[in-house]
């Protein structure tokens, strides 16, 4: 029976898997994206998240916190600095998962996992569509473009016979 096993295990021991997830961790926050597998994926995001939190109050023992998950002085830097700043008002929700096909050699499910605020495609997508004009569902009043419309095409026809 699996009760209250909440973490996959990913088939390493637990070591290898602390150290496996910092340095995956690391390069999210240093790349701003990563292409691994789902299951590690999912795992990730477990691991991460609570540490872009911490890094939004940026003091000593946040700091602290974070080196101690991350060994690595650049990662924590850029984790307190640019990324602080861009998910400073974001309740969370920091990572995306997108599924990949699956890996050729074995079949494993793939995907990238990225920061949310960092993705310039998706934010330019979503700023093209809050700044075009919204349409409603319900008819305004089109009798005026309509009739002239219709006035002109039937003068085309009339004009061609």
């Amino acid at each position: 029976m699996r009760h209250g096993k909440t973490n996959n295990h990913l088939g390493r021991t637990a070591s290898h898997r602390k150290a496996l997830l910092s340095n995956m961790a690391g390069s999210l926050i240093l790349h701003k994206r990563i292409t691994t597998t789902l299951a590690k994926a999912k795992e990730l995001r477990k691991y991460v998240e609570p540490l872009i939190s911490k890094s939004k109050l940026d003091n000593t023992h946040s700091r602290r916190i974070a080196f101690s998950y991350l060994k690595n002085k650049e990662v924590v830097k850029e984790l307190f600095g640019p990324v602080a700043q861009k998910v400073g008002d974001r309740p969370g929700g920091y990572t995306r998962i997108l599924k990949l096909v699956n890996r050729k050699g074995d079949n494993a499910e793939m995907s990238i996992i990225e920061l949310v605020d960092f993705n310039e495609a998706m934010l330019a997508l979503k700023a093209e569509k809050t700044t075009a004009k919204k349409s409603t569902r319900r008819g305004r009043s089109k009798s005026a473009p309509k009739t002239e419309t219709a006035a002109e095409t039937s003068t085309e026809t009339s004009t061609e016979e």
